[in-house]
């Protein structure tokens, strides 16, 4: 089955295994160093032929190279406390922002621990139904609140026998259900099979553990091996349009090869951020017809191995019990069952901590900051009055513009024509002035037909805004950057970094919020592995700025609910209620 033009949300297209999309061959990214671009005079007997302004790249001619050997893990980092339209280049493809020093090393950020592979032996990968965890202690019969509650994990494989190595994904969470509550569990990878699990105490009740296997190391080594080799295994659509009314629809992506094309390709330059597309050029008309964009296709990126080491029956799959539920206690002196010390309040600049919080009662508590519930439509208008909030992202960032409207009956939409799945989209509340905006960011996205000249980078967007007290930004990516290696995602990074610390330079006073991408995914077009790297790249990239952030990751990871990369309305408000928090802190 090929999905073209069938995104009815941004990126939740449900995917089948093997039957997606046209397989493409010979995209294999070759091993240079990161960053470095092959003009066309380095490359012998090619030209580049340019006629009115437009740049017609020949097959090979250019293209983007990385270094990631194959012994490449991902370690986390440690926490820490003017504007023009796109248009066709002529010029040799070059990064235009530094990347900032976290950003840097690729090798040393993408760390992950190795595996050896199962040799083709599917018996030979970690099981979800063999895997076993226990306590590492004694049971008591009571816990004390404000401790920790520790557990050790064996993984094993399909036959019951321990695995030598680690690099699973498993998922750790301490549930009371009755209580609505729920924390995620730190689970540390011992890199010989074994891990141990941590779940801080943090409210009286009855606690129950409770463990998945995301995916198996083996499954992990697949997704690895297409995100470094491959240069995109998912493809676009670019409409153009002559000047009778003819039009002629062509392959376009973040890199030439990957367009498939045989003949000349049209190079396009975001003159603000310095991003390429690509499209191969149309068989009559112009490059500069370009007039729509859409979803592609999914590639066939997989073997028959591949599919099973990543088929649902063992993916995201619930442990066996291994823990009994257990007893929370409050202390003696103790006049609150939550385990919440003063904190100060939501301002930007906070050290992260983990986990960063947790759900008691439906409601999400900080534990970095003293987190607000606007809990009625006065509370939010009084928050957000004379405010003007830019939210840049994907449909997971939507969801934020589409809560508080429907929240807040006085918000009104203004109907600005466009395509509601991309935006722009705008809501007034006239009589507190409130301007809400919302507008999904440039390419690579996953959407229906849409105009082009509707898709501003983010770094055009954020070049065009004085700042300010009154000016809220609300950056959210990533969900559409799993289907190409991680150079692209950092590339876009960089850019969007600079023009970040240049708003905030020319106004301190602006608020900067960047939403972390939440969990959801589970294939190869987008695994909560990649979700994991894309959250740590955008960690690295804003962590010297004066930026708050929102960890959707663990928000969305922290109940018994399943995963969505759409959560619902419980999750959503909880998020919107932590962005409040930073606008009005006290």
């Amino acid at each position: 089955m090929l999905l073209s033009n069938k995104c009815g949300n941004d990126s939740d297209t449900k995917l089948s295994d093997r039957q997606l999309g046209a397989s493409r061959t010979g995209l294999q990214a070759e091993g240079t160093s990161f960053g470095e671009w092959k003009s066309p005079s380095q490359k012998k007997g090619r030209e580049t032929q340019t006629t009115d302004g437009f740049s017609f790249l020949y097959p090979q001619i250019l293209y983007f190279k990385m270094s990631w050997p194959d012994s490449t893990i991902f370690r986390p980092p440690a926490p820490r406390p003017a504007s023009k339209s796109a248009s066709v280049s002529t010029e040799s493809p070059s990064l235009l922002y530094s990347l900032p020093q976290e950003l840097a090393n690729l090798t040393h950020l993408l760390f992950w621990p190795p595996t050896p592979g199962d040799g083709g032996n599917l018996l030979a990968s970690t099981s979800p139904q063999t895997s076993t965890y226990h306590l590492r202690g004694p049971a008591q019969a009571t816990y004390a609140l404000g401790g920790y509650l520790e557990a050790i994990l064996v993984a094993r494989d399909h036959r019951g026998k321990p695995k030598t190595h680690g690099g699973d994904l498993f998922r750790a969470q301490l549930l009371s259900p009755d209580l609505k509550a729920g924390v995620p569990g730190d689970v540390q990878d011992l890199e010989n099979g074994t891990y141990l699990l941590f779940f801080p105490l943090l409210w009286a009740g009855q606690a129950q553990v409770k463990v998945r296997l995301v995916h198996s190391s083996e499954a992990i080594g697949v997704l690895r091996r297409i995100w470094r080799e491959k240069r995109a295994t998912i493809d676009f659509r670019g409409y153009f349009r002559g000047t009778t009314g003819t039009e002629e629809t062509v392959i376009c992506n973040v890199d030439p090869q990957a367009t498939g094309s045989t003949g000349p390709i049209c190079q396009y330059r975001d003159v603000d951020s310095g991003e390429l597309w690509f499209c191969a050029q149309p068989p009559t008309l112009p490059c500069n017809s370009l007039v729509g964009h859409s979803s592609g296709h999914y590639l066939n990126v997989t073997t028959l191995h591949d599919e099973a080491l990543l088929a649902w029956k063992v993916t995201d799959k619930v442990l066996p019990q291994g823990i009994s539920p257990i007893q929370i206690r409050m202390g003696a002196l103790e006049n609150s069952s939550l385990a919440l010390l003063p904190r100060r309040p939501c301002r930007p600049g906070l050290p992260s901590v983990k986990p960063s919080g947790f759900y008691h009662r439906d409601v999400w508590h900080s534990l970095s900051c003293s987190s607000r519930s606007f809990s009625t439509v006065d509370n939010i208008l009084g928050c957000l009055a004379g405010r003007i909030v830019h939210m840049m992202g994907d449909s997971t960032l939507r969801q934020w513009w589409e809560y508080l409207l429907h929240t807040v009956p006085s918000l009104k939409p203004v109907d600005l024509h466009v395509p509601y799945q991309t935006g722009p989209l705008m809501a007034v509340e006239t009589n507190r002035g409130i301007v809400l905006n919302w507008r999904a960011h440039s390419w690579p996205l996953r959407s229906r037909r849409t105009p082009v000249a509707s898709l501003h980078s983010v770094v055009r967007e954020l070049g065009g805004l004085a700042g300010g007290p009154q000016t809220v930004v609300v950056l959210g990516l990533g969900a559409h950057f799993t289907t190409f290696p991680p150079s692209i995602f950092v590339r876009r990074l960089a850019g969007i970094r600079a023009a970040v610390a240049a708003l905030l330079a020319r106004e301190p006073r602006t608020l900067v919020v960047i939403k972390l991408a939440n969990t959801g995914y589970k294939s190869v077009y987008g695994s909560d592995w990649f979700t994991l790297q894309m959250n740590r790249l955008l960690q690295a990239a804003f962590a010297d700025l004066h930026v708050a952030f929102v960890d959707a990751w663990e928000m969305t990871s922290s109940l018994a609910l399943p995963d969505s990369i759409h959560p619902g309305q419980l999750i959503v408000r909880n998020e919107v209620d932590f962005l409040l928090s930073f606008i009005c802190p006290t």
